[in-house]
């Protein structure tokens, strides 16, 4: 009899975890939908849905930053998305979104969306 309960419980542990997973990622999957219709609105509801989802999953989170910072961008909110690419490069260095964040900030310098430190650097007037 215990191990039919043991049994229960185990079953019932993994389909809770599995309808989490499964939630998530079709949570992202509409996100990634909505991204490619154009509908960042519907994006970043996607996305705030996968976050609740995900706090035991934290591998999710630089993708969700990723295109987070990617809508930001096609918003034309070019700092605001430069900051999201940032906060990718600083909290997670080693993942393949921080190499892509990378590369999308220097794409925002090239275009003349996110200047460099040293000309965003403002000087105080002396008048």
């Amino acid at each position: 009899m215990r191990f039919v309960l043991i049994a229960a419980l185990a079953i019932s542990a993994l389909s809770v975890t599995g309808c989490t997973r499964w939630s998530m990622n079709h949570h992202l999957n509409n996100a990634y939908s909505a991204y490619e219709r154009g509908n960042c609105e519907q994006v970043m509801l996607e996305l705030s849905k996968v976050e609740r989802a995900s706090h035991a999953r934290p591998y999710v989170w630089p993708e969700v930053s990723m295109m987070r910072g990617q809508c930001l961008e096609r918003q034309k909110l070019f700092i605001d998305a430069a900051q999201t690419y940032q906060f990718i490069i600083a909290s997670y260095p080693q993942s393949e979104y921080a190499y892509r964040a990378r590369a999308r900030l220097e794409t925002l310098q090239s275009l003349g969306h996110y200047p460099t430190r040293s000309a965003a650097a403002v000087r105080p007037t002396r008048f």
